[in-house]
């Protein structure tokens, strides 16, 4: 990658992870997970993945690239699990860790520092396409193979490009076609179980929309000025418009290891 899609990714996923803590720490718990969740970290794509998983509490989930810990939070709460987040930013891991107190390891989702069948369940969201190519991405679902048990099951939440030519890509991303994904999925030695359109999801509760608005008020008047928020603005609006003209969509899947 190019120095400045270096540091575009740096601003998205470490600078903006920090403050988004920060913001969340002032505004008060009952924030501090929606907060965590932005971007990826949907409600209702969290409850379809976590009704695949088939957890029961005490499970560990293995989150890969698990950011500011928000989704790793929700399936705390929501479904009992024991989360181990890995994340490679050091912003984010500190986030994480003054956020929600979960065991993190700072490390790429492309070789995660686990044993074999470390745990029974695991997802990596929103994560795929922000690697240098198909070689990474096919490198985290083996790595996700790897550390589940035989029988184990994986969430997924991928952004896919549906046209072979995007207009205007966010820089640092690597949209795989659903094709390739299905491809990749099978040389991973993983199955299929079942998948979803994220658009065909339910919207977030009202008091979850307007919890993440204010924490996005509230980043936007601190930080607004600063090269690192805009960076991070544009990269979000890129993918937005790119979801509105229907180039990308966000999947979500079910997967298991054999």
């Amino acid at each position: 990658m190019t120095s400045g899609t270096d540091e575009a990714m740096a601003n998205e996923f470490d600078t903006v992870a920090g403050w988004t803590a920060q913001v969340a720490m002032d505004l008060g718990p009952d924030y501090h997970v929606p907060a965590a969740c932005r971007g990826s970290g949907q409600p209702a794509a969290l409850d379809w993945l976590l009704k695949g998983l088939q957890p029961t509490p005490g499970d560990l989930l293995i989150d890969a690239g698990a950011g500011v810990g928000g989704p790793a939070a929700y399936a705390s709460q929501w479904a009992g699990l024991r989360p181990i987040l890995v994340e490679p930013e050091p912003d984010a891991c500190r986030a994480s860790r003054e956020l929600f107190g979960f065991p993190v390891m700072q490390a790429d989702a492309t070789r995660l520092p686990l044993p074999d069948g470390a745990a029974g369940l695991a997802w990596c969201l929103g994560v795929l396409c922000t690697t240098t190519g198909a070689d990474a991405q096919l490198a985290i679902l083996r790595e996700l193979a790897r550390v589940v048990r035989p029988g184990g099951r994986i969430g997924l939440l991928v952004f896919l490009a549906t046209v072979t030519q995007l207009d205007d890509p966010p820089e640092g991303n690597h949209f795989p076609s659903p094709a390739a994904l299905t491809a990749m999925v099978g040389q991973a030695g993983l199955a299929v179980l079942d998948r979803a359109l994220a658009a065909d999801l339910p919207r977030p509760p009202a008091d979850w929309q307007e919890r993440t608005q204010a924490v996005e008020s509230e980043l936007e008047r601190r930080h607004q000025n600063h090269p690192a928020w805009r960076v991070a603005e544009e990269q979000s609006a890129r993918i937005g418009h790119l979801l509105q003209q229907g180039q990308l969509q966000a999947q979500v899947l079910l997967l298991q290891r054999p």
